[in-house]
Formats: C-alpha cells, sequence, structure tokens
C-alpha cells in the first residue's frame, strides 16, 4: 500500500464537505462501493436541500414570477432586459473597447474574456452600472443560492476558428453535482445555427428519475471513457432525456438584450454552429461550497477585492502554470468581435 495514500486520506475525506466533484481524482469520491451505497446520490441530496433552504431566505431579491419560472425551468429569461437607453450605452462601449483579452481553446471554438477588474469599470461606466445594477445582482443572487458578489466578465464566444476536433461544451452536460449559477446578457443576436445557448428546462430539479441516474453514472464516471464525466461534469445523451421525463432542450435564439439567468447543475450545452460566427455577451458566474449553511460572509466578494479576483486568479496561475496548468492564454489586447 502506497503510505501516500495514508498521509491524504484526511484530505479527501474533507473534500466531501466541499464542491470537490472529480470522480478520478479522490479515491473517495470516485469509490464505485462508495457510490454503489449512496456516497454520491447523497451529496447530491444535501447540497439541493442546502441551495433550497438559502434561497427560501432570499427571496426578497426577486420576484415571485421570476421565482416562479426558475422553479419550474431552471433558468429566467428575460428580454429587454435593460432600457433602450442603458442597453445602447453599454452594447456601443463594450464593442468598441480594446481591452486585456484571455483565451481560451476548446476544438475549434475560442473563448474570449475580459475581467471587469477597476481597469475595465474605470473605461466602462455602462458594464460598472450593470454590475450594480439590482436585478442584475438579484437574480444570479438568488439562482446562484448565495448573497456574495459573482465573477463577471465580458465574453465572446468564436466558433469556427480553425481545423480542430468539434467543441466538447457542444455536449449536453451539468457542470457539477450542486446548483451553481452562470448568467448571460447577449450583446448580439444570438442566432439558433450559431452556438446559441440550450439548456433542458426542469433538468435542476433533483427527483427520483433524476437520482437514479446520478447514481448509475456515479459508478462508471470514474474508469470510463469520458474524461470530463470523470472530472465530475457529468455528460448526457439527448436520446436519455425522455426516460428522466425530461423535454427537448430549450434553444435560446434570442435578440441581443436578453439576459438568460441558469442553475448550470442541470443540463445545458453550447449549441453547434453551422458556420463561423461571434457571440458576444456579458457573462456572470457564482459557485461556492455547497454545503454552508449562510448565505453571505464571502470575504473575496468585499468591495476593493471583488473587482481583483479574476486577474489575481489569472496572474496566479501564469506564475505556477508549470504545476498548475493555465488554460487561459493572455492574447494582448482586442476587441471582444476581433478575429
Amino acid at each position: 500500500m502506497n503510505p501516500l495514500r495514508y498521509l491524504l486520506a484526511p484530505w479527501w475525506a474533507y473534500q466531501l464537505a466541499t464542491d470537490a466533484k472529480s470522480f478520478r481524482d479522490s479515491p473517495l469520491i470516485g469509490s464505485r462501493r462508495l457510490n454503489a451505497w449512496g456516497l454520491h446520490v447523497k451529496r447530491v441530496i444535501l447540497a439541493d436541500r442546502m441551495a433550497a433552504w438559502r434561497r427560501r431566505r432570499m427571496e426578497g431579491l426577486v420576484p415571485a414570477a421570476q421565482r416562479a419560472e426558475f422553479a419550474r425551468n431552471g433558468y429566467v429569461k428575460v428580454e429587454n432586459f435593460l432600457a433602450p437607453e442603458a442597453f445602447a450605452a453599454l452594447q456601443d462601449q463594450v464593442m468598441s473597447y480594446p481591452g486585456a483579452a484571455r483565451e481560451m481553446v476548446q476544438g475549434d471554438t475560442i473563448t474570449r474574456r475580459y475581467a471587469l477588474d477597476p481597469e475595465t469599470l474605470q473605461a466602462l461606466p455602462a458594464a460598472r452600472a450593470l454590475v450594480r445594477d439590482k436585478s442584475w445582482q438579484g437574480l444570479i443572487r438568488y439562482v446562484g443560492s448565495y448573497d456574495t458578489e459573482p465573477l463577471a466578465y465580458i465574453q465572446s464566444i468564436l466558433t469556427h476558428r480553425h481545423d480542430a476536433p468539434p467543441d466538447p461544451q457542444t455536449d449536453l452536460h451539468a457542470d457539477t453535482f450542486h446548483p451553481t449559477v452562470k448568467a448571460w446578457l447577449f450583446l448580439t443576436d444570438v442566432a439558433p445555427d450559431e452556438g446559441p445557448l440550450i439548456y433542458v428546462a426542469g433538468s435542476h430539479r433533483r427527483d427520483a428519475a433524476r437520482l437514479a441516474w446520478e447514481k448509475k453514472r456515479s459508478l462508471e464516471a470514474r474508469d470510463g471513457s469520458d474524461f470530463l464525466s470523470g472530472r465530475g461534469s457529468l455528460r448526457i445523451d439527448e436520446a436519455e432525456l425522455a426516460g428522466l421525463g425530461l423535454p427537448k432542450p430549450t434553444v435560446f435564439a434570442v435578440p441581443a438584450n436578453t439576459l438568460v439567468v441558469c442553475d448550470t447543475s442541470g443540463f445545458h450545452a453550447r449549441g453547434p454552429a453551422v458556420r463561423r460566427s461571434t457571440r458576444v455577451e456579458m457573462w456572470a458566474y457564482g459557485r461556492r461550497n455547497p454545503f454552508l449553511p449562510w448565505t453571505g460572509l464571502d470575504l473575496t466578494g468585499w468591495p476593493g477585492l471583488a473587482e481583483r479576483r479574476v486577474p489575481l486568479h489569472w496572474r496566479f496561475r501564469d506564475r505556477f502554470k508549470r504545476w498548475l496548468g493555465q488554460p487561459w492564454a493572455d492574447v494582448g489586447r482586442k476587441r471582444p468581435a476581433d478575429e
């Protein structure tokens, strides 16, 4: 027996009480025996109950109609989110902004991001107004189940950019085993065949069928051929949805100025693109330890630090990329829609 396994045992045990999700990297999370006894399913159930409990304490952040839409679908869609004048200012400022960009390549798709750091917020007053908007903040916090500052970016999705395998994000998947949030305020119109967001309505609910599917996948994910499922982002074929009582995915082919906020523990993907396309959006993300009983107490979300989290994280990964890796390459200054 490798003595290192004994030394790491407390760490692996501690991970069970965190958002750790990889079946491949943890002998406990990925244990076929423990998951046959229900370990993974119990983590799923407890995380879901904790999120519901936190959301009940945050109901004042969103209108009742949006809470009902979220409970039904796992997402909230708001067309014409900003007033026309405010959206025009945001669109004009962002699309013409030559900011410090980072890019990640997945298959034939490039994801380009700009941190909304102090420099960017100073240059883009309309973006600063957006991230302080109560409706933007309230929806993201409620869906994410934490009353804390989300990470926010300008994001571009550029499809068919080089000869490469298909984008893995076009496979239906859940980001992780517990409720999380992502938000898209689209600055460009989104066509149905140019890489739209797709989401399976109702797939955020942990009913008996979903839990049985989770258990089955937990027994095979560690040693399966699907690497991303093994890392805890479980993939599902569209043909399996009907067996879980779920509909076909909703395709968000929407006009600019549409906001979509989703619980990304539900099944979602980037729809296929049949041609080169560029999608630009304001994008936000939130994920914390799913087992915490409180809704706030996030020191990294304090003013002065919150807007510096992303560049600090990027620089940390740059410095230690030999050991940690760094998928986000510094590509200098570009406008969001630049080739």
